[in-house]
């Protein structure tokens, strides 16, 4: 036999044998085996999504009954809770208008008793007591002292005695 190659054709020698196909591509065997693993998890997920979509299509009228009480509860426990609120609203803005009014009327009780003090001319008053009315200070035998107990007041039963 001869040691010439023609194409595609190998020469034999020995026990070796050459194959005549190139050696396997086992990147496109596991590219494969990826892909077809791939699409079976998906059909896997989509039968279970299928499963899960009857199962909620099969809801039992004790869960919906059930379902509705519970957001029937929820609602009227909400309204209550924003009523409850808007009445502490309301209320703190009634607080606050009061306080308002008794600070205005504070002011207007200040103002009105510093007028009144600066009206009043003391010495005026007393020349107008002596003069027309005839009044005059108390004289030292005229003074009468009582002496209180530990209370903060005194009953007075009968007419102060003129001496």
């Amino acid at each position: 036999m001869r040691n010439e190659t023609r194409r595609n054709e190998y020469y034999i020698e020995g026990n070796a044998v050459r194959r005549m196909e190139a050696a396997p591509d086992y990147r496109r065997e596991r590219e494969e085996r990826i892909r077809r693993e791939r699409e079976m998890e998906q059909k896997r997920r989509q039968r279970a999504a299928r499963r899960n979509q009857e199962k909620a299509l099969r809801t039992s009228k004790s869960y919906v009954a059930f379902l509705t009480m519970a957001v029937m509860i929820f609602g009227t426990f909400t309204g209550l809770y924003i009523r409850i609120q808007s009445d502490v609203t309301a209320r703190m803005k009634t607080i606050s208008s009061l306080e308002s009014q008794i600070a205005d009327i504070k002011a207007d009780n200040d103002e009105a008793y510093k007028r009144i003090n600066t009206a009043i001319n003391l010495d005026s008053i007393r020349n107008i007591a002596m003069t027309e009315l005839g009044m005059s200070y108390a004289k030292e035998s005229q003074i009468i002292y009582f002496s209180v107990g530990d209370d903060d007041y005194m009953n007075q039963y009968s007419e102060i005695p003129e001496k």
